[in-house]
């Protein structure tokens, strides 16, 4: 198990800023739109950050339109190609999966100065 936890270690190239369950960030992802290739920003709160190592994932959700829109990023995907941390939320939770069952000002995660 050791020797996979080495190659797995050794095929991470992607550096992405520190953030926490509850933060605000904008991802950048890359789209493919025929033979074009464009970076589109995705902004949201961080709701959820699974797994370990080379499959960690994590889920940011935002509303738009009413319509709450939830995405789930691999870390060390190659379609990600940024992350910014736009601001930093005060939770006391691991997994914000609350936020779906509220609206308007009940579904905003305090900031943590």
């Amino acid at each position: 198990m050791d020797a996979l936890k080495i190659i797995e270690a050794a095929s991470v190239q992607k550096e992405l800023p520190e953030f926490k369950i509850g933060d605000t960030v904008r991802v950048g992802v890359r789209i493919r739109e025929g033979k074009n290739e464009r970076v589109q920003m995705f902004e949201g709160t961080v709701i959820a950050v699974k797994g370990s190592g080379i499959s960690k994932t994590f889920t940011v959700r935002r509303v738009s339109y009413g319509v709450g829109i939830e995405r789930v990023f691999p870390m060390n995907s190659a379609n990600v190609d940024s992350v910014q941390v736009v601001r930093h939320g005060k939770v006391r939770r691991a997994k914000l999966y609350y936020l779906r069952d509220r609206v308007g000002k009940a579904a905003k995660v305090k900031e943590d100065i």
